[in-house]
């Protein structure tokens, strides 16, 4: 299921302009506040009417304004869950579910079976409760199934985690991931979190100020979303648990990283987020240190920034990135070719 857009629009002094192609899976929008993410969602959404431009899903125009054509937001077959799950407060869990499938009509889009979307999602036991008895992660696991329901051709999520604190963005997290990987219908995901975008996306999309300023492969563009500290992504998979201390191991192209423990089988794919500042080089294999993840690796790029200096290194062909004062970068002498040792302080670690 594709996705393209290509238009143009004004509201009061901004101007959007985004333009990009995307594949099936998870497309983030990644931005600061105001960058124009909500506005281009709301446009796929037929929330609002562009002032120029096309939207095509898989293959089917629901904008192009240069043949006059704008598909009503009811027949666009489009789910939305917003910041907020908005469900329906006098209805139950069911009822709520149910509402969804009453817009299911006619072919295409996502699964509509009740039974399938409550197993996906880990809603059974919420059924005959009312929203006001939920947690807020369980709220928005009803709000996606509601969606689901409506059989989507395409899924909006603007920012679904943002009002959750990090426990309930832990508990839903794992729920999306399912959605993105067994449920059959792409999303649209607006988020301004690194750790969000490194963990469910497929394809990023970078808005600045109303412009596309990079869209590729998460593995590719996760970095430059980090605009303040920089970083790497690692793809690696579960090698083993320590039930002693609560590790997990994994097992990448670069070597092995230690982690808090995963509720992950051993075996399942993980992304590793390592920003660029929580990694320190050493010339020895330092010892006696508390941080538990070193990895080898040779210096393949000095790249000044300031006061500071991006140092690229080549681990095994997985690429990291440290960021370090111009003074240290002198005191190591640090040049390509080198070999040292990255000391890994904090990682974000993902399912992927």
């Amino acid at each position: 299921m594709s996705l393209e857009i290509d238009v143009e629009h004004r509201r009061g002094a901004f101007h959007l302009t985004a333009r990009f192609a995307s594949q099936p899976g998870v497309t983030a929008l990644f931005g600061r506040s105001g960058s124009g993410k909500t506005t281009l969602v709301n446009i796929v959404a037929g929330l609002i009417r562009p002032d120029r431009g096309r939207v095509v899903v898989d293959g089917q125009a629901l904008v192009d304004t240069e043949r006059r054509l704008f598909v009503p937001k009811h027949r666009r077959r489009i789910g939305y869950v917003f910041q907020d799950s908005r469900l329906f407060p006098h209805l139950s869990v069911r009822q709520n579910l149910l509402y969804g499938r009453w817009f299911a009509r006619g072919d295409g889009g996502a699964s509509a079976d009740v039974g399938s979307v409550v197993e996906l999602l880990g809603i059974g036991r919420l059924l005959d409760r009312r929203p006001e008895s939920l947690s807020g992660g369980e709220k928005q696991r009803v709000a996606i199934g509601r969606a689901l329901l409506a059989r989507p051709r395409l899924l909006l999520m603007d920012e679904p985690l943002a009002s959750l604190d990090e426990a309930r963005r832990g508990e839903i997290l794992p729920y999306i991931e399912r959605l993105r990987d067994t449920a059959g219908v792409p999303i649209l995901y607006v988020s301004h979190s690194v750790a969000e975008v490194a963990r469910l996306a497929t394809t990023v999309v970078i808005l600045t100020e109303g412009k596309v300023a990079a869209v590729g492969p998460v593995a590719d563009i996760l970095p430059l979303a980090d605009t303040g500290d920089g970083g790497s992504v690692l793809e690696a998979v579960v090698a083993r648990h320590d039930d002693t201390f609560q590790l997990t191991t994994l097992s990448s192209p670069a070597g092995e990283l230690q982690v808090p423990r995963l509720a992950a089988a051993v075996g399942a794919p993980v992304r590793a987020y390592i920003r660029a500042r929580d990694v320190m080089l050493s010339l020895h294999p330092p010892q006696e240190i508390s941080a538990l993840n070193v990895l080898p690796g040779t210096v393949s790029q000095v790249a000044a920034i300031g006061p500071q200096a991006d140092v690229r290194l080549d681990c095994n062909g997985a690429m990291l990135t440290a960021r370090l004062t111009g003074k240290s970068v002198q005191r190591l002498a640090l040049r390509p070719g080198l070999a040292v040792y990255a000391v890994i302080k904090s990682v974000s670690f993902e399912r992927s």
